[in-house]
């Protein structure tokens, strides 16, 4: 494999409800010659406008899950990219199965009628197959199934590019899956909703301080935080995201 470097920048890093008034769930993997979204939150173009990324410098977006502080900038994405950017080159969006339906179910909701005609750029919807390898542009994306209320199923996923990984875990309570997609990764993105066990569906820092050795990875840098996350980020023994945060990989 070729040895490349990729540059990780934390474009939105809050929960659902924005604690701390950051950005919703967005991170930019930037390889050079392939840019990849991981998660594309409803704030992806005030993010993008804000750290300088121009939304035709994405080649393709990767969807952990479809819950809307997830996947609900697609929409905004596509139609920036048709009105303003003036995007003729392709896109690809890969994600849980039926990602492409519910993607134009929101964006009719959203923006009537502005699907219809031929598209300027064609879109790519790639569902990813489970623990198999996907071709995503120059990545290979592995997704594995995790527990979190949302249907279709959620996804960590584990990106490759040449030599370089990074994982990342979506929304998840904790799973033995987790393993699977950080074992040996050079950075695991890892979400950190809560300081300690809450009501479920998402991962606390505890247990995640408690699953190190288990997760194997070269690097831990912790996202999704909320507002009692957010007061103690301080205090923690693992790397904290924060929006416009960069890391080289």
């Amino acid at each position: 494999m070729n040895e490349r470097t990729i540059d990780i920048q934390f474009l939105g890093t809050g929960d659902a409800f924005g604690g701390g008034g950051r950005l919703q769930s967005c991170i930019l993997l930037d390889a050079g010659s392939h840019r990849m979204l991981l998660d594309c939150g409803p704030s992806v173009l005030i993010a993008l406008n804000r750290f300088g990324v121009p939304s035709d410098d994405i080649d393709a977006i990767v969807l952990s899950h479809l819950h809307g502080d997830h996947f609900g900038g697609v929409p905004f994405f596509l139609l920036e990219s048709r009105v303003l950017a003036g995007r003729t080159r392709p896109l690809s969006i890969a994600g849980p199965q039926g990602l492409e339906s519910r993607i134009r179910s929101v964006h009719e909701l959203l923006f009537p009628g502005t699907l219809s005609g031929e598209p300027p750029f064609p879109v790519e919807f790639i569902e990813l197959p489970e623990t198999r390898p996907a071709a995503v542009g120059e990545s290979l994306v592995t997704a594995y199934r995790v527990p979190h209320m949302s249907d279709p199923p959620s996804y960590a996923v584990r990106v490759q590019y040449g030599d370089k990984i990074v994982a990342y875990s979506g929304d998840t309570e904790w799973t033995d899956e987790l393993p699977k997609a950080a074992r040996g990764a050079d950075l695991f993105i890892c979400e950190s909703n809560n300081f300690e066990a809450a009501a479920g569906h998402h991962l606390d820092y505890q247990t995640i301080a408690g699953h190190i050795d288990d997760l194997g990875c070269k690097r831990i840098v912790l996202t999704h935080m909320g507002e009692d996350m957010l007061r103690r980020a301080a205090s923690v023994d693992i790397d904290c995201a924060r929006d416009g945060m960069l890391i080289t990989v």
